[in-house]
């Protein structure tokens, strides 16, 4: 098919040709597909002329039109077409392509162009974007981004489905759709015209998400309409988005730090954010300073004097972090260090009630002042920020009652939950912006995401069922998968990494190694008969019953490749009775030798005390211990003890309690003695260490027992790690508890050559 641009009524020609064989250059040589006709006139060449036309004949019983050329003899001719006629040819393409027929047409066709019903959303600057904020909404036609005026659109839609001239181009119409898309969103305009379009809903309009003004089952709504950002929040947009190209100066604040340029980046960034009153997640790998960020952006605030100024909307009460008990001494120090003129106060009974000011540091005073009830919560005036805990949310109620400027959520994971009665307390909280800190805004399953969000922006995702039915879609679909759902979110989410040297160049490398360790005879005598018990229990198990039976199973498992006692109770713990707890004193030696010192990660606490006894031996003097019982106030001792240059050779922490929010640099070793199997929580341990002020390279060392569930599961996370970046699935227990039983059996079954097989 080609253009016949002389001829206006007829601007298509037609000619159906055949390749006899190659032309003298080397190339194909193409002929009127009639030579063929006389070229296999003979009755000896019947045969080949059928195999020759056999592709068209094929065509021909899907094609009406082929069927016809054929019938009529017409496809033996040169044809001049209508454009219409055109059109019909070249939506059946794939069809022809498919018998075999080789199809040459106008470049034009494959990038063809349509007119678009063009919605944009936001054209004009709004003074603040928060929950409540409205969007203006414009609608027209355009083609290829162009806007088309009126008599071009009564000529587009009186032209009927088919190729149309427009703008000296052919372009495809389907006037009927074209018409719908154009009622749809006139009526839609009429409805938000006195009010504007909700800021949450324009954004999932531009994003492709499912919104309550786009059907999801119009799919030829979203083919002949399209929805983009007016100039206005294009602009802002591109801001978000692009933080490197935001400036922040924070030299004239009284921030005693130099924050790197990422930092600066940051500070500017949720700046612009919070300053429209959006919110946002400062997603930073750990270590790389979140805390500082904050604290300049909170000095930011106070230097411009925003409290002063409430008839603007601005800051008219203290902003309110609310982050793990256990993370409240490290805040404090942190203020002191950088932020001595921030006025706090803390709201819990291991801190004290603190105020700082330019010639005072933050003091301690009788608990009892800081956890008062809720008849009153004091003089908040001259406060610059109040500290508490996730848990004092929940005994604390005046917390709710107050409009705070920002609130900030450290370790924001915490409110992955949304059941959970502290994740309720934190989204009552009221505040002219929300923020969130978290290295891992997504843990296990993208329903973490949405109640981050449920808190940062209310409405953007949607509600939990409808979250969960747009998840369902976007894992329906064959290319960028959740593409729309990163549109959605990114904006608000700001992740730089370690790894990246763009980001920090000075940082030494991480390696991450397994460490794989034997059983003792022991150890693999109790593995085989708690296997072989539950191969006989899980015969008539079922439901919840089934999943419980599993996590008590792994559980047991796990102990066994711990060491002996640990399942059973006693208080032998003798260290040739466990694989691991030879290759832990082999491993340490070393790094005693060398004069490093280590962190060991366990998942329970009461292993903790054994490891300490067993270290002590192997470094010759005693470490340091941290679990959940460790009182708030002493946690901050032991961490500047252990980062003392003379400090401890180790320290053994319950990866629960110091996974999170500790600077542990003064370790070069990192030893996950059991697996936690979720990649996000191993690596926000492994950051314990690995983050800014680390000058060595940070070597990790994960502990699998062979032939055993954790070396299965550590395959299994190891095969899904690419993809759980980007699903952020669950991790090893929630693959065990959905397996077939055969499969779990052969999971958890001991493979006694290997697990007893000499390192």
């Amino acid at each position: 098919l080609a253009e016949n641009k002389k001829d206006p009524d007829y601007p298509f020609a037609f000619l159906a040709t055949y390749a006899p064989g190659l032309a003298a250059a080397g190339g194909i040589r193409y002929q009127p597909l009639a030579r063929a006709l006389k070229e296999y006139a003979a009755e000896s060449d019947r045969a080949s002329l059928i195999r020759l036309l056999s592709p068209v004949s094929k065509a021909a019983e899907g094609s009406g039109l082929v069927r016809e050329l054929l019938d009529s003899g017409d496809i033996y001719q040169s044809l001049a077409w209508t454009a219409e006629e055109a059109y019909a040819f070249l939506r059946e393409i794939p069809l022809f392509e498919e018998s075999g027929v080789l199809v040459r047409v106008p470049d034009w066709w494959s990038k063809r162009s349509r007119p678009r019903v063009s919605v944009a959303i936001g054209s004009r600057a709004v003074s603040a974007l928060g929950a409540d904020a409205v969007l203006d909404f414009d609608i027209g036609l355009v083609l290829d981004g162009e806007a088309l005026d009126k008599d071009e659109i009564r000529e587009i839609l009186a032209a009927g489905s088919g190729l149309a001239l427009l703008k000296g181009r052919w372009v495809e119409v389907d006037a009927e759709r074209l018409a719908e898309a154009l009622k749809h969103w006139k009526k839609v305009e009429k409805g938000v015209k006195a009010e504007g379009i909700s800021f949450a809903e324009g954004m999932r309009l531009l994003a492709g998400a499912p919104s309550a003004y786009e059907p999801e089952e119009d799919e030829g709504l979203r083919e002949w309409s399209s929805v983009a950002a007016g100039p206005w929040m294009a602009e802002l947009l591109d801001r978000l988005r692009s933080p490197a190209s935001l400036a922040s100066d924070t030299t004239n604040t009284d921030l005693r730090a130099t924050l790197r340029p990422y930092q600066e980046k940051g500070v500017a960034w949720l700046r612009l954010l919070s300053g429209l009153g959006l919110g946002a997640c400062l997603a930073d790998d750990m270590g790389l300073g979140k805390t500082v960020q904050i604290l300049a952006l909170l000095l930011i605030l106070r230097k411009e004097g925003l409290k002063s100024k409430p008839a603007k909307g601005r800051k008219s009460a203290p902003s309110l972090l609310v982050m793990p008990a256990s993370l409240l001494a490290n805040w404090k120090a942190e203020i002191e260090s950088f932020a001595p003129t921030l006025r706090a106060r803390f709201v819990h009974p291991s801190m004290g009630n603190g105020t700082g000011g330019a010639e005072t540091k933050l003091r301690q005073t009788k608990a009892s002042e800081t956890v008062a009830g809720g008849e009153g919560h004091g003089d908040l005036a001259g406060v610059d920020v109040v500290l508490t805990s996730y848990g004092m949310l929940l005994r604390q109620k005046w917390l709710e009652t107050i409009n705070w400027d920002l609130v900030v959520l450290d370790e924001a994971q915490a409110i992955k939950n949304p059941g959970s009665r502290q994740t309720k307390a934190v989204k009552r909280l009221k505040a002219r912006a929300r923020l969130a800190l978290t290295g891992t805004p997504v843990e296990n399953r993208l329903s973490d995401l949405w109640s981050l969000f449920d808190f940062l922006c209310p409405g953007l995702l949607g509600t939990a069922s409808g979250f969960r039915n747009f998840v369902n879609l976007l894992e329906k679909r064959e290319e960028e998968r959740y593409a729309p759902l990163r549109r959605l979110v990114q904006p608000y989410i700001l992740r730089r990494l370690k790894t990246d040297r763009s980001v920090i160049a000075d940082l030494p490398d991480k390696t991450e190694m397994p460490a794989w360790c034997g059983l003792s005879k022991a150890q693999a005598v109790l593995y085989a008969s708690i296997t072989d018990e539950f191969a006989e229990s899980l015969r008539s198990a079922t439901g919840m019953g089934r999943r419980g039976l599993i996590l008590a199973t792994l559980m047991k498992l796990k102990q066994v490749c711990n060491h002996p006692s640990q399942l059973r109770g006693d208080a032998e713990w003798r260290p040739e009775d466990s694989g691991k707890f030879a290759r832990l004193g082999e491993l340490c030696e070393e790094i005693a030798s060398r004069q490093d010192r280590v962190l060991v990660f366990t998942q329970f606490r009461e292993i903790t005390s054994p490891l300490a006894s067993t270290l002590e031996a192997i470094f010759g003097r005693p470490g340091l211990v941290l679990h959940g019982g460790t009182p708030v106030g002493e946690r901050q001792r032991l961490v500047k003890a252990f980062q003392e240059d003379d400090g401890p050779p180790f320290f053994v922490l319950s990866l629960k309690a110091g996974g999170t929010g500790l600077n542990l640099t003064a370790a070069s070793h990192v030893i996950h003695f059991d697996r936690w199997w979720n990649p996000a929580v191993e690596n926000q341990a492994t950051d314990r260490a690995f983050r800014i002020g680390q000058k060595k390279n940070v070597l990790v060392h994960k502990f699998i027992c062979r032939g055993t569930v954790e070396e299965r599961i550590d395959a299994l996370i190891g095969d899904k790690q690419a993809l759980a970046r980007d699903l952020l699935e669950g991790g090893g227990e929630s693959l065990l508890t959905e397996m077939s039983d055969e499969a779990l059996l052969s999971t958890l079954s001991l493979d006694l050559a290997r697990a007893v097989e000499k390192t």
